[in-house]
């Protein structure tokens, strides 16, 4: 498989800030909860600390756990896409072209990878969710996040069609009618799939390369219109 872009530096950048934020937010702590017990052990008064300490000892530590629970999402994000990585290199042909992490300027979030072969384009979302998942058209629930937001099959919608609107307007490639397809791809083993009637393709990671290469356009775009394909989509990076 040939990569036309490497993994973005989006998700990575946020597991590094968010974890050195955290070490910085547990160190402060520690540097403020030592200094008050000394203060209260040379007053022999444990007043201060019960009054002072407590408070100013609470706010670093609280803000401690939000980023570490920040970096354990963007870290598990991070995992699935390289996961995600690493099998289709291994298993598609070099008649595959990859991008990963595209950021295009029409706005709408981050595509996490483009697949572009014989047979067509396919749209990845990538889950690194753990648990039971259930998917109804396009309404997603997770057990025990009742505040859970978001929709992965309308994202990937969204995704497929700017990358539909992107060939179309190319005026080499807008009339050869490549099949556009978006896939929801989780890829944690723990993951337990609930799906009635999804809107979309959904898929754990494992069958994922076997159902890219199943696919059969009568297009059979070549190596060269792939390749141009993939330059006319990288044009339109932000």
């Amino acid at each position: 498989m040939m990569e036309m872009k490497g993994s973005g530096n989006y998700l990575r950048n946020q597991v590094r800030k968010n974890l050195a934020k955290a070490t910085l937010c547990l160190a402060l702590f520690c540097v403020i909860f030592f200094i008050v017990g000394l203060s209260a052990l040379s007053t022999s008064s444990l007043s201060a600390f019960d009054d002072v300490g407590l408070l100013f000892s609470l706010v670093p530590l609280a803000t401690f756990y939000i980023y570490l629970r920040r970096y354990r999402i963007y870290n598990g994000g991070w995992v699935g896409e390289k996961q995600v990585i690493q099998l289709l290199k291994s298993r598609l042909s070099d008649e595959y072209f990859l991008l990963n992490g595209l950021h295009l300027r029409t706005g709408g979030g981050d595509i996490d990878h483009i697949v572009l072969g014989p047979s067509g384009v396919f749209v990845l979302e990538t889950k690194n969710w753990s648990g039971e998942i259930s998917c109804v058209g396009d309404e997603w629930q997770r057990a025990g996040k009742s505040n859970f937001t978001g929709s992965p099959s309308l994202q990937v919608k969204r995704n497929s069609a700017r990358i539909k609107r992107i060939i179309e307007s190319s005026s080499s490639l807008g009339s050869l009618g490549v099949y556009v397809e978006g896939i929801v791809v989780f890829t944690n083993n723990r993951a337990t799939l609930n799906l009635k009637n999804p809107t979309v393709v959904v898929l754990k990671l494992p069958k994922l390369p076997g159902h890219i290469t199943a696919q059969r356009n009568s297009t059979g775009l070549s190596q060269q219109q792939l390749e141009a394909l993939g330059k006319e989509i990288l044009k339109q990076e932000g």
